[in-house]
């Protein structure tokens, strides 16, 4: 006996509701979408029961594969229906009832700041269905999933709930009915749904029908010559495979022949998506065998550090009747991971050299992404690093390591580089002004992966990568530029003293106090010792729980700085021992090198304390 199920009423998830709101109460320039949005969804299904249908032939619908369009006159409606894999009470619930990708709120509020003719943002989290309500005040879904009997309507009016219950339908597949809003009755005519369709779906590669007549090619993109393929139908094609809006900053059409059959058609995207970091690193270039499509999500067909790209992979040589976890193990598509990631590689590189302005663009937008390569992918290590760019000291322009190197100073052995989260911050870091000095080029690297390739990557071109907060930085070797004016070391403090004495307040807080020959204006500053970890690297494991407390560091000294000479004056006196102020003082220079790291003082109130009695001596004294 089965259990009867009445209709049954359900709220959206808070963040589809904030969607709806915004969606419907906007008036759009190009509310068309809505349909490629629609036909697109109605692809991926029958592409996905195409696939189960290789191992469940029972599944296989009696009719060719086709998205079917009707247009009703009253009211005005339009329904968009495929012969595709369906879904069932669970499935609507889960895909039509929330926003299935992380990063959710981001992309409310992004919405939210767009303005009325920015629709570019809807699609981007995979939210195309609700870009309906742009156009309808009610929506009917009427679905059967396939191998399942029981069938079942939604329908919601995008106002905070939606309905689902049992229903009719003789074949698997799904209907979107849409009841248009008065101000969109335009899209229930025969010339506009002839037009949008021919203009946003004419690459799909399952017949498009409107009154029996197949509106669209029905031909996979990708099968046909590069050249034979215009710029408009690469964008539409990547917008109808990725769900996206934007323009794509780059396309790579691509055959391969010979032992390894294969075809790519690969877009790197304008705009990042809000995905680009979550922790799962999906890619989301879809596999297909034989123009049958077989996962979105194929775990080895990209790299993780290439997942901002979108598009399709097709192989003639990989088998259709496995499952996709087998497939994944298959020799055959890890040598095809192999070529397309040397052919993306290849085609960065001379996007790189031949448009570095618009590289530029790029690597703001993917260059951290990239990077983890370092990290990842030894065999490819090197040819990463050739298309890294880095800011950097020596020009406002990036720089690759080849052109840092093609810029050294006469003596400089090593390519120096200092690591932080903010390359504004690092800019004006104490640590940089001996090298600013003269005239000697500092990479920035602000990004978080920067700390983990290093431990990789040593050297470039024979050349080491010394961090400049850690070790001793002698620059004597190092000759002056002519424009630059040499230093005057004639009234540099003797530091003996003052050192012993801070030495002797600090005691193990600090590893040691040294003179500084890369401070010029600064009085202080905090360093690693050689063979201790860097000072970033530190930072960032702590911030992750994986390090609980972090080395001793060196406090330097400026030597020729007004303060540390007027105080290495005072530490000369019989009575430095029992001077309270010097005490303060020591604390006080170790506080102000961790406020300039970004770091707090070691006991706040304690700082606020000495800080209060110095600056009440100087006002008073």
């Amino acid at each position: 006996m089965t259990e009867t199920i009445d209709k049954e009423t359900f709220s959206f998830q808070t963040e589809v509701g904030q969607l709806l709101e915004i969606v419907a109460c906007s008036l759009y320039s190009n509310r068309e979408v809505f349909l490629r949005e629609l036909v697109s969804n109605a692809s991926d299904a029958c592409d996905k029961l195409r696939y189960a249908a290789l191992t469940d032939a029972s599944l296989a619908p009696s009719e060719e594969f086709a998205i079917t369009l009707a247009i009703g006159d009253k009211p005005k409606t339009l329904s968009v229906s495929d012969n595709g894999i369906g879904m069932n009470h669970a499935d609507l619930l889960d895909t039509l009832g929330t926003i299935a990708k992380s990063g959710t709120g981001a992309f409310i509020e992004a919405l939210k700041s767009a303005d009325k003719d920015a629709p570019d943002l809807i699609g981007q989290f995979g939210v195309g269905f609700y870009s309906a309500f742009m156009v309808a005040n009610e929506v009917d879904v009427l679905t059967r999933k396939a191998g399942e009997s029981d069938a079942w309507l939604w329908s919601s009016d995008g106002k905070g709930s939606f309905t689902i219950e049992p229903a009719q339908r003789e074949t698997p597949g799904t209907t979107v009915t849409l009841h248009f809003k008065k101000d969109a009755k335009e899209f229930a005519e025969d010339a506009r749904i002839r037009h949008i369709i021919k203009t946003y779906s004419e690459h799909i590669s399952f017949p498009v029908k409107l009154d029996g007549e197949t509106l669209n090619t029905a031909e996979a993109l990708w099968t046909r010559p590069a050249k034979e393929v215009t710029e408009e139908q690469y964008t539409e094609f990547y917008r109808h495979s990725s769900h996206a809006f934007d323009t794509p900053w780059h396309v790579m059409h691509n055959k391969v022949e010979g032992t390894l059959n294969h075809t790519s058609l690969l877009f790197v995207p304008t705009v990042p998506p809000f995905d680009l970091f979550d922790a799962e690193r999906k890619s989301h270039v879809k596999l297909y065998v034989n123009r049958v499509f077989i996962s979105e999500t194929t775990k080895d067909l990209v790299p993780a550090y290439l997942r901002f790209l979108r598009g399709i992979v097709d192989s003639q040589d990989l088998s259709l009747n496995v499952s996709r976890e087998m497939l994944q193990a298959d020799p055959k598509l890890t040598k095809i991971k192999t070529q397309v990631t040397k052919k993306v590689l290849s085609e960065l590189k001379k996007k790189a050299t031949k448009a570095p302005d618009d590289y530029a663009e790029f690597w703001a937008n993917f260059g951290a992404v990239l990077k983890e390569g370092l990290v990842e992918d030894a065999n490819l290590r090197d040819r990463i690093l050739e298309i890294c760019r880095f800011a950097s000291t020596g020009q406002d322009d990036l720089t690759s390591l080849e052109g840092y190197v093609s810029r050294m100073k006469e003596g400089q052995d090593a390519i120096f580089y200092i690591a932080g989260e903010d390359a504004a911050k690092l800019a004006n870091s104490p640590h940089l002004e001996g090298f600013k000095a003269k005239g000697v080029e500092v990479l920035l690297l602000s990004d978080h992966v920067d700390e983990f390739w290093l431990q990789h990557i040593t050297e470039f071109d024979s050349k080491p990568l010394k961090s400049i907060t850690r070790g001793t930085a002698d620059l004597d070797q190092i000759k002056e530029a002519e424009d630059q004016p040499t230093e005057d070391k004639s009234d540099a403090a003797d530091l003996v003293d003052l050192i012993a004495a801070i030495k002797m307040e600090l005691g193990e807080t600090v590893k040691d106090v040294r003179p500084s020959k890369r401070l010029t204006e600064s009085p202080v500053c905090l360093i690693a010792d050689d063979g201790d970890m860097d000072v970033n690297l530190e930072r960032l494991l702590k911030r992750h729980g994986q390090l609980e407390h972090g080395m001793p560091r060196v406090l330097e000294l400026n030597p020729t700085h007004t303060l540390i000479m007027t105080l290495a004056e005072r530490a000369k006196a019989e009575t430095a021992g029992d001077d309270d102020l010097l005490k303060d003082a020591a604390h006080l220079l170790l506080d102000q090198a961790r406020i300039v790291e970004g770091e707090t003082p070691t006991d706040p109130s304690e700082f606020a304390r000495r800080l209060g009695t110095v600056m009440a001596r100087a006002f008073v004294g």
